[in-house]
């Protein structure tokens, strides 16, 4: 079983050396390809392809917007030669454990099984602070919050992204999503990586509005204290480059100020409404 990995970035200098290094020693190749970053995600990239020249398939892309976000994502899973890939983005870091496990399942499912979820910890205002399981909006097999489907099997005929960047979803031959496909074809794992996407994820905060859609990712939220006990991802004790930002800074003033102001009324709203999203 040839196992791939698909990222697709722009302005992730904060946490691309983690998501990749955290994952490339289990798989056998990573595309990546950047949409035209403006801060030294490339640089960063580079280091990596130092260290692992023959794992990693790196392409300028180009510029993109919501629907060529689409197309490029097709495209990336077009050149994907692979029996299984994994989505891997700029802002996701995983446990040694977490994609030893995503590995192994799939060097001894991969035949039976065409899709495998994982859940997260999704990080809010810095990298001590979670946010509360009802905040996350995905629903797969009657379970709901923060999880979505990570590795996925070529061998679903017909796999294809379709929608615009915010809507996108992985479809089958016949328009199905692949999360609505027979729930006894996939698989759940449990916690499988930590999820920066609500935080800075460039040098700067104007860095991000430069990426579609990353208007409305960052979020002001109280969150909640991880406990003393808790285990980070492995990769974030290892060497790395010093053009690579830490990742241990704490959330200022003004930050936890406007939490406090907004995070009651977004308790509320996440108790009461409930939103259907598409992802993969």
């Amino acid at each position: 079983m040839k196992i791939w990995a698909n990222t697709l970035v722009k302005n992730e200098e904060r946490y691309i050396w983690f998501s990749v290094m955290s994952v490339i020693e289990h798989l056998d190749r990573i595309l990546i390809w950047d949409t035209g970053s403006t801060d030294n995600t490339v640089q960063i990239i580079n280091e990596i392809r130092k260290l692992y020249p023959d794992k990693i398939d790196f392409r300028e892309f180009g510029e993109v917007d919501i629907r060529s976000f689409t197309k490029a994502r097709q495209e990336m899973l077009a050149k994907t030669e692979a029996d299984w890939f994994v989505i891997v983005d700029g802002d996701e870091v995983w446990w040694d454990s977490a994609i030893s496990l995503l590995v192994e399942t799939i060097r001894k499912n991969g035949n039976r099984v065409e899709s495998i979820v994982n859940r997260y910890s999704n990080i809010i205002g810095d990298i001590y602070h979670y946010q509360e399981e009802v905040a996350g909006m995905y629903e797969i097999d009657g379970l709901r919050g923060h999880l979505n489907i990570r590795a996925v099997n070529r061998k679903i005929k017909g796999l294809h992204f379709d929608k615009p960047h915010g809507q996108l979803g992985l479809y089958d031959k016949g328009g199905v999503l692949i999360q609505n496909r027979p729930a006894k074809e996939r698989k759940h794992l449990g916690l499988g990586y930590l999820h920066f996407t609500n935080v800075i994820r460039s040098s700067t905060r104007q860095n991000d509005l430069y990426v579609p859609k990353r208007d409305v990712k960052f979020k002001f939220d109280l969150g909640i204290n991880f406990p003393h006990d808790f285990y980070y991802p492995e990769v974030f004790f290892r060497p790395k480059p010093d053009i690579v930002p830490s990742p241990w800074e704490r959330r200022s003033k003004e930050y936890k100020l406007r939490s406090y102001i907004e995070w009651p009324l977004k308790l509320i709203k996440r108790r009461i409404f409930k939103y259907e999203r598409t992802g993969y």
